[in-house]
C-alpha cells in the first residue's frame, strides 16, 4: 500500500513519524475517516470543515488547504488503484521540545492512508461501558487522536462478544458509540442526543439532512438505558459502517424498526 507523510508517497513500510512526534507523545492531533465511493470521498466538505474546526480549537496550522488535501487524496487512490476505500487522514502538531508546551512545534505532520472496507453485518449487539464521558465537553466537537475512553470502552464491548459499546455521559444518558453517533425510534420520529459532548459525526448530519428530505420526523431528544431498551428500534451510523442497526444491547432484544430499514436502504 501506497500512502502520504509530509508531502511524499511511500511504500507504507518506509513511512516513519519521529518518536518526538506531539501526536505520538500526548495525543495531540486530528484525524478524519473518509468513506470512498466509486473514487470519490463521501461528503469531503463536512469532513474538511470538521478538521478546520478541530485545527482552530488546537492551534495546528495545516500545511495544505482543503482543495490541496483532495488533491493528495485522489492521486493516492490513482497510484492505489482504489475506487471503493475507506481514507485516513492524519494530522499532529509534529515534533517539539520535551513538555506539554506546545511552543516549537511549527511543523506539523501530515499522513494519509486507505484501507479496505470490511462485510457489512445486518445488524450490531452492543454494550453499555463502564466508562463516563464529561457532559459538555469542549474538544468532543471535532475528532482529537485522544481516544483512550473509546479504546477501552471498544475493549469491553470486545471481551463481551459484542460490536459495539455505547457511552453514557455523567448525567447517565446514553449518548454515542465508541465511534458511532446513536439514533432510536420513537414511534415515528428518528431521535438522536443533542450535541452537547458528543462528535457532530458527518454521517449523523447528513441522515438528518435525508429524512427531512423523506418526510421523516426527527428530534434530538436525551435518553437514559431504560427508555432506550423500550424503544421501537434502535441504530448507530459512522462513515465505514453507514446505518447499521441494534439488535441487542446488553444481552437484551431492541425491537426491529422499518423506519431503520428504510434508511439503510436510503443511505446506500
Amino acid at each position: 500500500m501506497i500512502v502520504y507523510l509530509n508531502g511524499r508517497f511511500v511504500p507504507e513500510e518506509q513511512a516513519c513519524v519521529s518518536i518526538h512526534d506531539r501526536g505520538f507523545l500526548y495525543g495531540d492531533g486530528l484525524f478524519e475517516t473518509i468513506r470512498i465511493y466509486d473514487g470519490g470521498p463521501f461528503l469531503w466538505a463536512e469532513h474538511i470543515a470538521r478538521l478546520h474546526h478541530g485545527c482552530d480549537a488546537l492551534h495546528i496550522n495545516s500545511p495544505l488547504t482543503g482543495a490541496e488535501m483532495l488533491r493528495v487524496l485522489t492521486e493516492l487512490l490513482r497510484r492505489n488503484h482504489a475506487s471503493d476505500a475507506i481514507a485516513r487522514l492524519a494530522l499532529t502538531r509534529g515534533s517539539g521540545p520535551r513538555g506539554y508546551s506546545p511552543r516549537g512545534a511549527d511543523y506539523p505532520t501530515l499522513a494519509m492512508t486507505l484501507f479496505p472496507t470490511t462485510k457489512r453485518l445486518p445488524s450490531y449487539k452492543a454494550i453499555t461501558s463502564s466508562l463516563r464521558l464529561p457532559a459538555n465537553d469542549p474538544i468532543s466537537s471535532f475528532k482529537h487522536v485522544n481516544k483512550l475512553r473509546q479504546v477501552l470502552a471498544r475493549a469491553e464491548a470486545d471481551l463481551a462478544g459484542a460490536n459495539e459499546a455505547l457511552l453514557l455521559n455523567d448525567r447517565d444518558e446514553v449518548v454515542e458509540g465508541t465511534s458511532t453517533n446513536l439514533f432510536w425510534i420513537d414511534r415515528d420520529t428518528v431521535c438522536t442526543p443533542p450535541l452537547d459532548g458528543i462528535l457532530p459525526g458527518t454521517t449523523r448530519n447528513y441522515l438528518l439532512a435525508r429524512c427531512a428530505d423523506l418526510g421523516i420526523r426527527t428530534r434530538e431528544a436525551r435518553i437514559k438505558l431504560p427508555q432506550l431498551l423500550k424503544t421501537s428500534g434502535a441504530f448507530v451510523t459512522s462513515c465505514g459502517i453507514e446505518v447499521m442497526e441494534i439488535s441487542h444491547i446488553n444481552g437484551q432484544p431492541i425491537a426491529s424498526s422499518p423506519i431503520t430499514q428504510r434508511l439503510r436502504r436510503e443511505y446506500r
